[in-house]
């Protein structure tokens, strides 16, 4: 069965563009595989707690050795990367907060981001072990940063999944939406255009 992951990331339940977006894509997605499964994490009704000291100490501390603080946290953790490594295929919808991605987010990628689960260091360089998945990136911003040094959006996202070993990567960017009636229009509707001739995976 395939199973397309859901991350959702805007604080904003109601009215949201990122979440409008990725609607359609879900709706879309579901029409392509009648027998798929969507799973759905959204990270505004259930935030990922952000990595401290007890957690990477958790995390470094030998499974017979934790206490049940310690073991919930690591339950946590394991439990996101194991639902992200059963995706065959990831969407995310992220507004961008402050030129960047919303901290929740980032949370959630520290957690899955963990070397010798999801990537691994080798002689020859950091090698990731997640590349058998495609992401699609609903990415909305108020203003227009496409080319801008003040994306930190787009190339972040990018890194981390390259890292990761996710090349499979696309990308529908709904920018200036906030700048007046009319560019917020143009920008919707180009970005619903830009899902509708999406590519296939092969």
């Amino acid at each position: 069965m395939t199973t397309l992951l859901r991350i959702d990331s805007s604080l904003r339940r109601d009215g949201s563009d990122s979440r409008a977006l990725a609607d359609r894509f879900v709706a879309a997605w579901r029409r392509r595989h009648p027998d798929g499964q969507v799973r759905i994490r959204d990270l505004a009704a259930e935030p990922v707690p952000h990595l401290d000291g007890a957690t990477l100490a958790a995390l470094a501390t030998a499974p017979e050795a934790r206490d049940a603080e310690a073991a919930g946290r690591v339950a946590l953790a394991d439990a996101l990367i194991a639902e992200f490594m059963a995706a065959d295929e990831l969407v995310l919808a992220v507004p961008m907060y402050n030129f960047g991605i919303p901290s929740t987010l980032k949370a959630y990628l520290d957690h899955v981001a963990r070397a010798g689960v999801t990537f691994r260091y080798t002689a020859a360089g950091p090698e990731g072990l997640a590349g058998d998945r495609r992401v699609t990136l609903l990415l909305t911003r108020g203003g227009r940063y496409t080319g801008s040094p003040l994306d930190h959006q787009a190339p972040y996202l990018r890194t981390v999944f390259n890292f990761l070993g996710i090349t499979d990567i696309q990308e529908v960017v709904a920018e200036g939406l906030n700048i007046d009636a009319d560019s917020r229009t143009q920008a919707l509707a180009a970005a619903v255009e830009r899902l509708n001739g999406r590519k296939e995976a092969a």
